[in-house]
């Protein structure tokens, strides 16, 4: 079985600060900084976006750029559930095959992604894919 360790550190002038066993650090809740609830959806685009790339580059697709947002519906009451994630992918590259970025982003999607494998049941998940020549 894998495992996984962070760590979170609160003090007074930093607020949240969320790490790995790397060292590698995330201010949270903090003025101008990420909330803690939005770690969520962006732990789904990162964890699908790394396998799609994951995925191309195995398949030679010559990507330029990868764009990937997402918009959350939760429910407006405590502990304001997420209800609804729509993820938008942007693919960039030279001759970049449309198809291709589907199965990549369904393989993630059903296969490698433990955000999405870990949410599929209680969060209604879509997406959309967009290719563009660069």
């Amino acid at each position: 079985m894998a495992s996984k360790q962070v760590f979170l550190n609160w003090n007074p002038q930093e607020q949240f600060i969320v790490r790995d066993k790397d060292g590698n650090a995330l201010p949270i809740n903090g003025a101008g900084r990420i909330g803690a609830s939005t770690l969520l959806v962006m732990a789904l685009i990162g964890c699908a976006s790394y396998d799609v790339i994951e995925i191309l580059g195995k398949q030679r697709q010559e990507l330029t750029e990868f764009n990937v947002s997402a918009r959350a519906e939760q429910d407006e009451n405590p502990p304001w559930k997420y209800l609804k994630i729509h993820v938008h992918y942007q693919a960039v590259g030279k001759g970049v095959d449309a198809e291709k970025v589907k199965k990549a982003v369904q393989l993630s999607e059903e296969k490698y992604c433990s955000v999405y494998a870990t949410l599929k049941d209680s969060v209604e998940i879509t997406h959309e894919v967009e290719t563009l020549e660069a």
